[in-house]
């Protein structure tokens, strides 16, 4: 994990790997912070959705007992976010480096589209 101090306050870069550790043990909360359209067509089972367009650092959950780890598509936008719950008075707040692309680039379990059908369906890549 990198870290860095913005305002006085924490600002963590996760990994993939340890994004999904700490998400199969209970110990985080996953927000992804892509479109609506982008969370539909495929997305990591249990993350929650808050778009980076309605985003409101001030209405974010205190951290005592989970952390929040922000995920985009890239990174990029889930870096803004989280640096935007920085400024809204959050001291603590990570983002996982790479974002979904780097999700399935690991070979991390998601929920896509079957393009069939037009249904969610588990995707497990081998």
């Amino acid at each position: 994990m990198k870290t860095e101090t913005v305002d006085g306050a924490t600002l963590e870069t996760w990994s993939v790997d340890e994004v999904a550790k700490a998400f199969e043990a209970n110990e985080i909360v996953l927000i992804d912070v892509r479109t609506p359209q982008e969370y539909m067509f495929e997305h990591i089972e249990g993350a929650l959705l808050m778009p980076l367009a309605f985003f409101k650092g001030d209405k974010l959950p205190d951290q005592v007992e989970k952390r929040i780890v922000f995920h985009c598509g890239s990174g990029v936008r889930s870096e803004r976010v989280a640096r935007a719950a920085i400024a809204a008075g959050v001291k603590q707040i990570a983002h996982m480096e790479g974002g979904f692309g780097a999700w399935k680039a690991a070979k991390c379990p998601y929920i896509g589209t079957n393009m069939a059908t037009g249904a969610p369906q588990s995707v497990t890549p081998e």
